[in-house]
């Protein structure tokens, strides 16, 4: 077996413990767009071209609230920005990969496929073959993420409320912190992240998310320059 296809292969075995609460994740995203007012290409092919699913779910509401264009593509654009953050700390051990690789890794860089990337190149380093692990993990999200889309599509409103499957998100995020959590300022980092986040909800356009982001990294940068 090739270098290459092993790290693939591992990037698609590092994904799968996460891709159990992201399929009923998108079995939500595709009922709830179809609610909002999208047709059924439409739907589909906003997981297939955005493919960020706290985005969707946004855009949906958004669209549903009859927002203006403008208002909807700057909240995407203010939810997403944690994104530049995934790309800075990956971008060490990416660095030396032509352009064409770093298009392909941005479109499939997201939160469940930059938890195990991470883990996987602090812990193996820069190698030749290092992004193929990415590009494993990324890959299989993404295939899920349109079979699960489909799927919430298809069944469209036959999902009864009572199942309750939004709760599988914040578990998918919970599995993925808590093993980065190596030390006391990633700790206190994702601590004080959580606590903002949670004063913070109730700002617009989700800018909760950013504010606690900044603060977590503040924290976290503080507490390791003493350290």
């Amino acid at each position: 077996m090739s270098e290459a296809r092993r790290n693939f292969i591992e990037g698609v075995r590092a994904e799968f413990p996460l891709l159990v609460g992201v399929f009923p994740f998108g079995m939500i995203y595709g009922t709830l767009a179809l609610k909002a007012g999208l047709s059924t290409l439409a739907s589909q092919f906003m997981s297939s071209i955005v493919f960020a699913g706290s985005s969707q779910f946004v855009a949906a509401q958004l669209i549903h609230d009859e927002a203006p264009g403008f208002v909807i593509i700057v909240t995407i654009a203010v939810v997403n920005l944690r994104h530049m953050l995934y790309s800075a700390s990956l971008a060490p051990y990416l660095k030396n990969l032509s352009l064409k690789w770093k298009v392909i890794l941005s479109y499939f860089l997201t939160d469940e496929a930059y938890a195990p990337s991470i883990l996987n190149y602090e812990a193996e380093g820069v190698t030749p073959t290092n992004h193929w692990f990415l590009l494993g993990a990324g890959f299989s999200l993404w295939f899920i993420w349109q079979i699960s889309t489909a799927i919430g599509i298809f069944l469209g409103t036959a999902i009864p409320e009572s199942w309750s499957l939004d709760f599988a998100l914040p578990l998918t995020f919970i599995a993925m912190v808590v093993p980065a959590l190596k030390n006391r300022p990633m700790i206190a980092a994702a601590l004080t992240a959580g606590i903002v986040a949670l004063l913070a909800y109730s700002l617009p356009f989700k800018l909760g998310l950013i504010l606690a982001a900044l603060a977590g990294i503040a924290v976290g940068t503080i507490m390791e320059s003493r350290k």
